[in-house]
């Protein structure tokens, strides 16, 4: 383990901050093609024992994927899991080079945790990173029409035909971006997208971004993939607090994307409908009930997803 060497790197739009635990000094690299491609021949001749990123809307893909494509194993944190560890570690400055140093240690710590498997990104093949490439695109541009949208509302009168045409454009936009992941996912997931969509209250959108921010559906337990997420209860035992438990951690997209599944699922869906109604029977409060109805949707698409199958009521009403 003393000779094995971790690899961090901070990254943001333009550069990328590297940091090894066998080097003294952090480098950098531009956050392009050219930059990554040279960052990956130096990282194959150190051959990491783990390489670790912290997820930065998106700007990390291309150096995580390429990483991964060279064979060397990968893991994308949370920002904030980054940052409580930092704290943890006594570090509440906040500079690029502390930064990546920090995500270097991190990674020797991961590299060492039980289930370290749980952390390595799955690598991405041709298909899957151009599906997380339109994925997030889509998600880019709903984030700009809602800007938009929210600056008509305060804007004055004479700003609005101009915001108007951004709207328009990007209503346009956006329905091109749904034909594109339409057409990938039905060119290479149609069955399994298929099967998932059988699933009152998933639409296509959910879909892309199960299958593309979430490859180890149906590969996993129930258990672990409600971890993945960010679903599964946590103990919060400590002082006063007892017999708490919340959610948190795992992918945010995909668990937004959850979220407002649930939302019509428990609406439009008889079995989480009825799941959520006994729940607020039970005296749970509506966003506790909501939360179990998102774990229990996740229980019901991870088993379609394992078994080939689509959706059954009688299989899943317990």
């Amino acid at each position: 383990m003393s000779d094995s060497v971790f690899v961090g790197i901070d990254v943001s739009s333009q550069t990328l901050e590297i940091a090894s635990s066998a080097a003294a000094k952090t480098w950098q690299a531009a956050n392009d093609t050219a930059g990554i491609e040279q960052l990956v021949v130096q990282l194959t001749g150190m051959k990491p024992a783990l390489v670790v990123l912290e997820a930065t809307g998106g700007y990390e893909f291309e150096a995580a994927c390429a990483i991964q494509a060279a064979g060397l194993p990968v893991a994308v944190v949370n920002p904030r899991t980054a940052r409580d560890f930092a704290r943890a570690m006594g570090a509440l400055a906040k500079t690029d080079t502390l930064d990546a140093r920090m995500l270097a240690t991190f990674a020797r710590v991961l590299h060492q945790h039980p289930e370290r498997e749980r952390f390595i990104k799955p690598l991405a093949d041709a298909q899957l990173q151009r599906l997380q490439a339109l994925v997030l695109r889509r998600r880019q541009i709903v984030q700009m029409l809602t800007a938009e949208r929210q600056r008509m509302r305060i804007s004055h009168a004479a700003a609005r035909p101009s915001i108007e045409r951004v709207i328009e454009f990007l209503k346009a936009e956006l329905g091109d971006s749904d034909a594109e992941v339409a057409d990938h996912v039905q060119r290479h997931h149609a069955e399994l997208a298929a099967a998932l969509s059988s699933v009152p209250g998933i639409g296509a959108a959910s879909v892309a971004v199960l299958l593309a921010q979430l490859p180890e559906l149906g590969k996993l337990d129930r258990r672990r993939v409600a971890a993945l997420v960010g679903v599964a209860p946590l103990n919060r035992d400590s002082g006063q607090m007892r017999g708490q438990r919340s959610i948190w951690g795992g992918r945010a997209d995909v668990r937004r994307t959850l979220y407002m599944a649930t939302l019509t699922a428990v609406r439009h869906n008889p079995v989480l409908a009825a799941h959520y109604e006994r729940l607020l029977a039970a005296g749970k409060r509506k966003k506790v009930a909501l939360v179990a109805c998102m774990r229990k949707l996740l229980t019901i698409l991870n088993a379609i997803a394992k078994h080939g199958s689509t959706w059954n009521p009688s299989l899943h009403h317990a």
